[in-house]
């Protein structure tokens, strides 16, 4: 009865917050209420190696005015249960037809280094990505070959056995110029919805450009693992 309790209490605070975040709308699409369609795939292969896979569709509105398409895999190496590194790539298509530029799509190829380290504060679960990406943009201009450090600081917090709450911030640096790039912070209400899955539902505030964009995030994560079990 109190999980039940618990359960009504985080979806109708859910339903409220989507429903007072619906109604913002201001006259340019960069400054309405956007989403974030999220999909990531983490599949242990053996004890050092994973492969991961994602995507993501991003939404100026709720579910129309495309923003961007993102690809993307990586192979992981498990130094050990806290410490893991990844050589990633991704392929997107950026539609920049919001900037004024009809028709117009950049598309680019990023590679990126990863390192990944998870611990405990006292009792709670800290983990930390540090990421570093390589971006070749086509068509080719002057400025098509871009490098940016990512920082994101998060924590996963369990309510039950199958709710949690995820709260995380990333920082976006460009090595080059203008260092400081844009600010990620994310809150969710996160569902198991078995051992090896669960559904996110956030809200993300997202600092790009001297514009605050806010965002909905829904995400599913799937991890599996195929590593031959003891007999």
């Amino acid at each position: 009865m109190q999980n039940l309790q618990t359960m009504k209490y985080y979806i109708a605070s859910l339903i409220f917050i989507l429903t007072m975040s619906l109604s913002y709308s201001q006259t340019s699409p960069q400054d309405k209420l956007g989403t974030w369609y999220t999909y990531f795939g983490d599949h242990r292969v053996s004890n050092k190696l994973s492969i991961s896979v994602g995507g993501q569709v991003w939404c100026y509105e709720p579910v129309t005015n495309f923003n961007l398409l993102l690809v993307k895999t990586g192979i992981d190496y498990h130094i050990n249960n806290k410490l893991k590194v990844e050589l990633g790539y991704g392929f997107l298509d950026i539609d920049k037809s919001i900037d004024g530029i009809k028709d117009k799509h950049i598309f680019e190829n990023r590679i990126s280094e990863q390192i990944y380290f998870k611990h405990r504060l006292v009792n709670l679960p800290i983990d930390h990505r540090l990421r570093i990406e390589h971006r070749i943009f086509n068509p080719r201009t002057e400025n098509s070959t871009k490098h940016r450090l990512r920082y994101r600081l998060g924590t996963k917090v369990n309510l039950n056995k199958t709710f949690f709450i995820r709260i995380n911030n990333e920082t976006l640096a460009h090595i080059q110029k203008d260092f400081f790039s844009e600010n990620r912070l994310y809150g969710a209400l996160g569902i198991n919805l078995s051992k090896s899955s669960n559904l996110q539902l956030g809200y993300m505030h997202r600092y790009i450009n001297d514009l605050n964009l806010h965002r909905l995030q829904v995400s599913v994560f799937i991890k599996t693992d195929h590593r031959k079990k003891k007999v």
